[in-house]
């Protein structure tokens, strides 16, 4: 039986993942600040690996919020980020160097100006300012990975992954994307008999979204390939406009309310979707969750804990 870490393991990504890994029958352990075990402290990280001897390393840890949060936070989101990167591919190469790492990098490493992201354009222009340290923080994880893997022979599989969306995320819009962050909001207005609803910015820019059981899953899987060091696209090439994300959700709730637009907030790179050429290659018949039946489980669950 095979060994999986989740690092990240009790936060929104990394449970779903400790989840679908159990249920596949992988001995699997979590890693978290929550059960008393920082990535940014080397030596009780790389102790902690020593300990387990794990056959891969599923990277779900991060500091990360929606755009207006990066923004506010953006020293504090690079610090953490590079300094957690580093300390995982140190410790793998010195404590466990036989665990493949997998790791989810952000579509908002792409070019700014990029519409239909294609894996061959991911380095060829700068990230959009809005998401500059989150964004090039996924650049510089797949730079550590290829360089310790050319130097030390250290695996990895890398993917880049749409914003996720879905049950077990937090409660607080400005450290959650889009999706949740809205769909909390709305839920939170209706209760208030709110006439009109505030959207961040115009509302226009268009974004893929994917469930985050569909990228939990993809995640898991990704423990019996050997290495993918340079990025493929998880990917369904179908985006939405914020302002119809809020219009389906609204319609979900049974909630006839007025939009309205609060361009004081940025908006982010206008158009963010992922070709997906290159992931039907290799997984042709991967389903993806249709957004409406994904919106209602996300509603779901937060009129539950709300």
């Amino acid at each position: 039986m095979k060994k999986v870490v989740v690092l990240g393991g009790t936060g929104f990504h990394g449970s779903h993942v400790v989840r679908i890994a159990k249920e596949k029958s992988y001995e699997v352990y979590s890693i978290s600040r929550r059960e008393g075990v920082d990535i940014r402290d080397y030596p009780k990280f790389a102790a902690r690996l020593k300990e387990i001897q794990p056959d891969a390393i599923i990277d779900c840890a991060g500091h990360e919020g929606s755009v207006h949060y990066v923004n506010q936070h953006a020293a504090e989101v690079a610090h953490d980020t590079f300094q957690m990167a580093l300390n995982i591919y140190r410790a793998v190469a010195e404590v466990c160097p036989q665990a493949v790492v997998i790791n989810a990098l952000g579509n908002c490493s792409y070019p700014g100006d990029a519409t239909v992201a294609k894996e061959s354009e991911w380095l060829s222009g700068p990230v959009h300012e809005s998401v500059l340290s989150s964004g090039m923080e996924k650049r510089v994880k797949y730079v550590i990975a290829a360089a310790y893997h050319k130097q030390l022979g250290v695996k990895s599989v890398n993917w880049i992954m749409s914003n996720c969306y879905g049950p077990g995320a937090g409660t607080d819009p400005n450290k959650l994307h889009a999706m949740n962050g809205i769909i909390i909001r709305l839920i939170e207005a209706r209760k208030k008999g709110d006439k009109q609803f505030s959207i961040w910015g115009t509302g226009t820019p268009i974004r893929e979204w994917v469930y985050i059981g569909d990228a939990a899953n993809m995640l898991v899987e990704s423990v019996e390939m050997k290495e993918q060091i340079y990025p493929i696209n998880f990917a369904q090439k179908k985006g939405y406009a914020i302002k119809e994300i809020a219009a389906l959700a609204a319609r979900e709730l049974d909630y006839p309310v007025e939009f309205i637009f609060d361009i004081t907030k940025a908006d982010g790179a206008p158009i963010k979707i992922l070709d997906d050429a290159e992931f039907r290659k290799y997984y042709p018949g991967f389903k993806f969750t249709p957004i409406e039946t994904g919106i209602k489980e996300t509603i779901r669950y937060y009129k539950k804990i709300l």
